[in-house]
């Protein structure tokens, strides 16, 4: 995994890691958040642990449904380092166990696809004031 593969000009700002397996689903978070913060991609909750670890973001957005490892298991990882770094859920299910899940990992918030636009800025700068 090359940085530049993966890093979008982490110099300035605030740095968002998107964790997403679904390449048209990041490029609308990407189109939806990518002028007010600067954005890192994983494709699953492995990379997720590992970009983590290496660049520091100021808040997460973790799908749910990942191949190789999932976003409940890679926010388990990533709290047992961090309590502090905010994780918002990302999924396509809307069921209220799923919600318990996710907050019961270690999540902050839990957002559905499709998302909405407002909402999901609203939900981030919650976290980033």
């Amino acid at each position: 995994m090359e940085n530049n593969e993966i890093k979008e000009n982490v110099s300035e700002g605030r740095t968002v890691l998107v964790a997403e397996d679904v390449e048209s689903n990041f490029l609308l978070l990407k189109a939806i958040i990518g002028k007010m913060y600067n954005l890192l991609h994983a494709w699953n909750g492995k990379e997720a642990v590992e970009i983590y670890e290496q660049f520091q973001p100021d808040l997460i957005l973790m799908d749910i449904k990942m191949p190789e490892m999932d976003g409940l298991e890679a926010t388990r990882i990533i709290r047992k380092v961090s309590q502090e770094i905010p994780i918002i859920a990302l999924t396509a299910f809307a069921f209220d166990d799923d919600r318990v899940k996710a907050l019961e990992a270690g999540c902050n918030d839990y957002l559905t696809k499709p998302l909405s636009a407002p909402l999901l800025k609203e939900t981030i700068a919650k976290y980033l004031v």
